[in-house]
């Protein structure tokens, strides 16, 4: 059990570090990567820009731009260099025939170059001679110019990240991982050391509990058994319904010995041994059926109506003397305690993996304040009346552990028409 914890701290401790540590490590190179292309692309563009602007320079200033193309060196080979007029008619371009160029107003480059004075666009096929381009446009006074660089694989290897920066991010984050993983191994060993000691002083402080309790609830049989064969063993003249009421009474004590003893057994064998109780398919309905016979036979001032509303087969893979120590527990209870003259069980779920089930009495029902106790052991709303009546205390400290060793939960309210109605889930 104790390697199990350890597992599950260590994995749940790595799982959540290395999420984390990933979430932030590949943000940071996606951001990286995103920025490093941005700046890469503004700096091509602001090349081209230099060159378009001296361009339009000569062209605002009324000189033949044809010659300074010529005559100055370009910033990229193959450079396509297109003069477009403010209308969006090409008026000059240095590598294709101007009878072949159709309005350019509405391409990106040059629409958003007639807003903002420039613009620029990356990988756009263009429709003249079928090549993608790079490229960027300025505006002048007169006209715009338009430089392209053909999207050849120089061009490519010039605009993408550096990889090398990357490839030593994700290096360093897979040594992290690995200092990640011994460093949560460590702490879930630490996290299960305090698990486990907690858990032993708890199992302790419940220990000392169970016995002190034990001893209590001993005393009253006991002492009740000792003046009863200190009486008999006195050798005062008694009669015999005398003799015979003590002799009852005796074996009235060691038969609520014996149950308590049973049940103290049975709860210490859930909470230390649960992994050595067998389990079985286990069917819900016959249980019922079986408490509804032996309802039949009490006494009638005993007696108690079972109304059932299960109206399909239910089998639990389970314990079948745990599961019916739920429903028998809960109906002694009900019989003893609450004062009415029904009970109600009720399927509310069944599925593939698990059934809840609704058990109600019409009794008086408890105190709000008290209804959080009621599983505790040998806690007892009328004290009194609960030894009067045989109980040891632990019936429904039963019910709640046989619940639990069984994957469910319990609940216990008061019903709104008087009554208790216990809520319990088992899993399949």
């Amino acid at each position: 059990m104790a390697s199990v914890t350890k597992k599950s701290y260590h994995k749940q401790l790595f799982a959540i570090l290395i999420a984390c540590l990933w979430a932030i490590i590949l943000c940071f190179i996606g951001f990286q990567y995103v920025r490093e292309k941005q700046y890469k692309t503004h700096f091509v563009n602001a090349q081209l820009q230099l060159y378009n602007s001296h361009l339009v320079g000569v062209i605002d200033d009324g000189e033949t731009y044809e010659e300074c193309i010529n005559s100055h060196a370009q910033p990229f080979e193959e450079l396509r260099i297109s003069v477009i007029d403010l209308s969006g008619t090409v008026v000059y371009d240095n590598m294709l025939p101007l009878d072949s160029l159709n309005n350019h107003r509405g391409r990106p480059e040059v629409a958003e170059a007639l807003r903002k004075g420039t613009g620029h666009h990356i990988g756009r096929q263009s429709a003249s001679d079928g090549r993608e381009y790079f490229y960027s446009a300025t505006r002048g006074e007169k006209s715009i110019v338009r430089t392209a660089i053909p999207y050849t694989t120089t061009l490519r290897s010039l605009l993408e990240a550096d990889w090398t920066f990357l490839i030593v991010m994700i290096s360093v984050s897979l040594v992290f991982s690995v200092l990640a993983y011994f460093i949560t191994q460590r702490i879930g060993k630490s996290f299960e050391r305090i698990n486990e000691m907690e858990a032993e002083q708890e199992k302790t402080r419940l220990k000392r509990q169970l016995t002190n309790n034990i001893n209590h609830e001993l005393k009253t049989p006991v002492a009740s058994m000792q003046v009863c064969l200190e009486t008999l063993l006195s050798g005062i003249n008694l009669s015999e319904e005398k003799r015979q009421e003590l002799i009852e009474r005796c074996y009235a004590n060691t038969g609520r010995l014996r149950r308590l003893l049973e049940e103290v057994s049975l709860i210490t064998r859930m909470e230390d041994g649960s992994q050595l109780i067998g389990k079985e398919p286990v069917n819900i309905n016959s249980i019922i059926h079986e408490i509804d016979c032996e309802l039949a036979i009490m006494p009638r001032e005993e007696r108690l109506t079972l109304h059932a509303d299960v109206p399909e087969q239910v089998v639990v893979e389970g314990n079948l003397s745990l599961i019916g120590s739920i429903f028998r527990n809960l109906t002694e209870n009900a019989i003893a305690y609450s004062g009415g003259k029904n009970i109600y069980i009720t399927l509310l779920q069944n599925n593939d993996h698990q059934c809840c089930i609704r058990f109600e009495d019409d009794g008086c029902g408890v105190k709000e304040d008290q209804l959080s106790r009621l599983f505790e052991r040998f806690y007892r709303v009328d004290k009194g009346r609960s030894r009067q009546m045989g109980g040891t205390g632990l019936g429904l400290a039963i019910v709640k552990h046989a619940v639990q060793f069984h994957g469910g939960n319990i609940i216990v309210t008061n019903r709104p028409v008087g009554g208790l109605r216990f809520d319990f889930s088992l899993k399949k």
